[in-house]
């Protein structure tokens, strides 16, 4: 059984500053850990979202490596930043509502679970930190195509 540390900064983070500790579906549960990033930044301009992105894509390579070495586990379920990485992608540019979160959420999840060519060959053969991080970058980035399309043809 992988062991975590919550009072490791590294552990805290990795694990959706502990959302991903929930005993059923934690990826769905530690994506909500990317709600506060979203708030904080919806009304700042598209670079700056993207700087985020780029930022929480980064940083979420150490997380991730330093809590599934730690754990022994390659990409254990518990550590989702990378869920909180392609959730936060997701949502770039859009306008926040009750229903683009909604969308995006749920456009999210149908990608980081389905994993579509070829974000399924990056999870197959991509390893360490960027290869947790990498399959839900891509899911995100599909994800935000579908949400931004969505809204271009006034679907919500």
């Amino acid at each position: 059984m992988a062991q975590f540390n919550l009072k490791k900064f590294t552990h805290f983070c990795a694990l959706g500053f502990g959302l991903g500790l929930a005993p059923k579906a934690p990826g769905t549960f530690g994506t909500l850990a990317a709600i506060p990033f979203i708030f904080l930044t919806m009304m700042a301009p598209l670079w700056l979202q993207l700087v985020v992105a780029i930022a929480i894509c980064a940083i979420g390579i150490w997380f991730c490596d330093v809590a599934s070495r730690d754990a022994g586990v390659h990409d254990h379920p518990a550590i989702v930043w990378d869920e909180v990485a392609g959730f936060y992608i997701t949502m770039i540019g859009a306008a926040i509502s009750w229903q683009t979160l909604l969308v995006g959420f749920i456009l999210f999840r149908f990608f980081d679970i389905v994993k579509p060519w070829p974000i399924t060959l990056l999870d197959k053969h991509v390893k360490g930190g960027f290869g947790i991080m990498v399959d839900d970058i891509l899911a995100g980035i599909f994800s935000l195509i579908c949400l931004q399309l969505v809204v271009y043809y006034g679907l919500i």
